[in-house]
């Protein structure tokens, strides 16, 4: 592989990693800290990622117990709350890397998107 996700003084990853990663490794969590709004906006979002605003990350954190020793991606539009979410998720044992460039480098790039079905 790449990239050694177990870095621990890496904590960025870039669009064409987190790709290769979520082909090759299906423990890797995507954790998409953007609006319910924006996930569900033109730019998508990535396939198997789980919704967790970055404003309500600090109360429901609980919730990625369970994921505490996978890699945590993290990915907002720009990479700027990503990366707040992953200094907050690092100091608290996790191993998290923020997606550089956010959906907007994703997009750019030309790589996979899922959009919210619309009835």
């Amino acid at each position: 592989m790449p990239m050694n996700t177990q870095d621990s003084t890496r904590d960025t990853i870039t669009p064409a990693e987190v790709q290769q990663l979520m082909e090759k490794d299906s423990t890797v969590f995507l954790l998409d800290v953007r609006t319910a709004e924006e996930y569900e906006s033109s730019t998508g979002h990535l396939r198997r990622s789980v919704l967790m605003p970055v404003q309500e990350l600090a109360a429901r954190i609980g919730e990625l117990a369970p994921h505490k020793t996978n890699t945590i991606i993290a990915i907002c539009r720009s990479g700027n709350r990503s990366g707040w979410a992953t200094s907050m998720l690092r100091g608290q044992g996790y191993r998290a890397l923020n997606m550089v460039g956010g959906m907007i480098r994703w997009n750019i790039e030309g790589r996979p998107v899922e959009h919210a079905e619309h009835k």
